[in-house]
């Protein structure tokens, strides 16, 4: 079979047993990561039958450059069998361009397999190294794989330290005080000179004054107000009690 890629990416490839055992067409690989790659099941259909195999294969090279690829299955459902001794030797082409991949070897098989015609088995031989050659085509076009390398991104690539921070609105020649600017002047004198001459224990415990000492209840005013006109109304009828008793003394 003829597979247009260089005969030593093929070697690469048929070095490896798991690329062997991804261009294996139809191969159900055993979950056990222990178990050999080329290990697993197969369907393979012969003439009207669809035969499904479990058993492992193994592929080595060999010293003139070709690869040697032996295997054996088992039916899952029957009691027959399969075993097989391939070759694989790799002819670059003339013009370059490719590779031309050949085969050849023996195989023995019971069971299933011998009801169809040896016709049909080398159909379905052929058909299966056929599509085994393509896979490793593919294999070997497909590059390997790069490390990736995360990147780091430093200080002085973040964005936040490109943002220009806008100029500061006070002058910074100005003395400002704060009570200067939550206080009014006035109160802030006020303030000042009802301090001077005070405590610590009085300072902290005295009521606060001006503008922030608390609003009077309403009832609290009109009570004084009332006490306010109570006094000199009160005033006013004993006084005029007295003189009304003068009075009526003198005309007595």
């Amino acid at each position: 079979m003829f597979v247009p890629v260089p005969a030593d990416r093929l070697q690469q490839v048929l070095s490896d047993p798991e690329q062997v055992a991804g261009a294996v067409p139809g191969l159900q690989r055993d979950a056990d990561e222990s178990a050999s790659p080329l290990s697993g099941r197969l369907k393979v259909r012969v003439g009207g039958h669809t035969i499904t195999y479990r058993g492992a294969a193994r592929a080595a090279a060999r010293g003139d450059g070709s690869f040697a690829i032996e295997g054996e299955g088992v039916e899952v459902r029957g009691g027959g069998s399969v075993k097989l001794s391939l070759s694989v030797r790799l002819a670059p082409s003339e013009d370059g361009t490719g590779t031309r991949l050949v085969f050849s070897g023996t195989g023995a098989g019971e069971g299933r397999v011998t009801e169809s015609s040896p016709q049909a088995v080398e159909g379905a031989v052929r058909r299966l190294l056929e599509r085994f050659a393509e896979g490793l085509g593919r294999g070997a076009e497909e590059p390997a794989p790069e490390p990736v390398v995360p990147e780091v991104e430093t200080v002085e690539e973040a964005s936040v330290f490109e943002t220009e921070v806008p100029p500061s609105s006070f002058d910074e020649d100005v003395d400002v005080d704060v009570e200067d600017i939550l206080v009014p002047p006035a109160e802030a004198a006020h303030a000042r000179r009802t301090m001077i001459g005070r405590s610590a224990e009085e300072v902290d415990h005295a009521p606060p004054r001006g503008r922030y000492a608390p609003a009077p209840a309403a009832e609290a005013m009109s009570t004084s107000a009332k006490l306010r006109w109570a006094a000199p109304a009160a005033a006013v009828v004993l006084a005029s009690a007295i003189v009304v008793g003068r009075a009526l003394r003198r005309r007595r």
